[in-house]
């Protein structure tokens, strides 16, 4: 049903995984949509309570393809740079409950696509990293808003400007983490706690969901975050920007 991407539905629990594992499941413009159109497609399943979303292989994403962005768009820059925020949107929209679990890497965009599951439980051994400035272009797809609400105000600026990578110790301290297991534990822990939650009354479920999220929205408000594709155009077209991106790179082994 998808490229990049499989959605899959067992009983009441529904399956999302990121399924570019050989390049640590990046973050493409096809990606984006083909996530948003899941969370659709999940919503069109009564019987699913919780969906478990996951990237398949050792990284969880290593966050926005840059190159599906810049290469040829069937629509303009600016829409596909929309894609992102309408991704975090639908996910978080989605009727389901959604628990993300994390190993590997989790960088960038896929932090944002993390911070739009209700439920975050990682690999003790999970790195994080929000790497945008550094490229050159801010954090965009509605990532400032979700991670004020999931660590206030100074420490996401202190992650955002900095780009320092930061592990699942100071991730779960910091509140955005609900819990840490071992690696080899990860894939157990996670389906035990979405049945758990599965075995509950819908009702219960998404109300409470929707709840939270309305107090949240009215506290930081995602629906801010509409103008995000244009600090990403922007950024696209800034000289100072670009040469920062390709700094970036090249200090990498890029193509910068």
């Amino acid at each position: 049903m998808f490229e990049t991407l499989r959605a899959e539905v067992d009983g009441d629990l529904g399956h999302l995984t990121l399924d570019r594992p050989k390049k640590l499941n990046p973050l493409s413009t096809l990606t984006l949509s083909e996530l948003a159109a899941a969370a659709r497609w999940f919503d069109e399943q009564p019987g699913v309570k919780v969906v478990i979303v996951s990237g398949a292989g050792r990284a969880f994403s290593a966050g926005a393809d840059l190159g599906s962005f810049a290469g040829r768009q069937e629509v303009s820059i600016r829409d596909a740079a929309e894609r992102g925020r309408e991704m975090a949107d639908a996910l978080e929209g989605m009727r389901a409950l959604s628990i993300a679990a994390i190993q590997g890497w989790c960088v960038g965009g896929g932090l944002v696509l993390a911070a739009a599951c209700d439920l975050r439980v990682a690999a003790a051994d999970a790195r994080f990293s929000i790497p945008e400035v550094d490229l050159g272009i801010p954090l965009a797809w509605g990532g400032i808003p979700r991670l004020v609400r999931e660590i206030g105000p100074a420490l996401t600026k202190e992650l955002v400007l900095t780009c320092r990578p930061f592990d699942a110790a100071e991730a779960k301290a910091a509140g955005f983490l609900n819990r840490i297991v071992p690696g080899d534990e990860l894939e157990a822990s996670v389906l035990e706690l979405a049945h758990s939650l599965a075995s509950k009354a819908t009702h219960t479920l998404v109300s409470t969901k929707r709840h939270v999220n309305a107090v949240t929205d009215q506290m930081v408000g995602t629906m801010r975050s509409w103008s995000d594709a244009d600090g990403l155009v922007t950024a696209f077209h800034d000289e100072e920007c670009a040469d920062a991106r390709r700094n970036y790179l090249r200090a990498r082994g890029g193509d910068g």
